[in-house]
């Protein structure tokens, strides 16, 4: 279906609302507001995941894979956050909403990614290159989203797929930006409980294979 926008600003919102799907009105700041707008957030962070990962895509098929992988997220949040702004009484024959065919296909994609990773003996510090440091940066708002959408889920029925979409990408999330780094030959960085660095030694850190 094509969609035609003519005007970025309509002045309408200018008190704090905003209509969902349907014409309803609700506060800017209400938990359905703010689960959608946190998977925005999070969809735009994986263009910023993208945009570092692009220069090696023609390059490295490893780079190549994650943007494929990262193209198709961005599309399956935009959809995500199309059904979390319909609410029940709005709903429509033949909207789009995820369900357990979207969440096996993020199982699916762990699963083949941890073939290439060692079991992990300590946890790691989010960071190492740039693109999985997005990426890490990326888990932990998917995160956020996750814990808004379990609070909307409580105000009201949106089904049990959304929480576990969102509880799988961030799983997915953590385990992409192991995987990029293995094939982009970035150490990890392990956590050290209580380890307090004397000055000029260099934290811990694991070799990729």
């Amino acid at each position: 279906m094509a969609i035609r926008i003519n005007r970025v600003y309509t002045r309408t919102g200018d008190g704090g609302d905003t209509h969902l799907v349907g014409g309803k009105k609700a506060p800017k700041d209400s938990t359905r507001i703010e689960g959608y707008g946190t998977v925005d957030e999070l969809n735009a962070i994986l263009g910023l995941a993208r945009s570092f990962n692009e220069p090696a895509v023609a390059d490295n098929p490893a780079s190549a894979r994650l943007d494929e992988i990262l193209k198709s997220l961005q599309n399956e949040l935009f959809d995500l956050g199309s059904e979390l702004a319909t609410p029940g009484d709005a709903t429509y024959e033949g909207m789009y909403r995820v369900g357990a065919s979207e969440v096996t296909a993020l199982e699916h994609c762990i699963d083949e990614c941890q073939k290439d990773l060692e079991p992990l003996s300590s946890f790691i510090l989010p960071g190492g290159g740039r693109v999985a440091a997005f990426l890490h940066q990326a888990r932990t708002v998917c995160r956020r989203a996750e814990r808004e959408l379990v609070r909307l889920g409580r105000e009201e029925d949106i089904g049990e797929w959304p929480i576990k979409y969102v509880n799988r990408l961030g799983d997915l999330l953590f385990v992409l930006a192991r995987w990029i780094s293995v094939h982009l030959g970035e150490p990890e960085f392990l956590w050290e409980r209580g380890l307090r660095l004397p000055a000029g030694r260099p934290p811990r850190s694991r070799k990729p294979r």
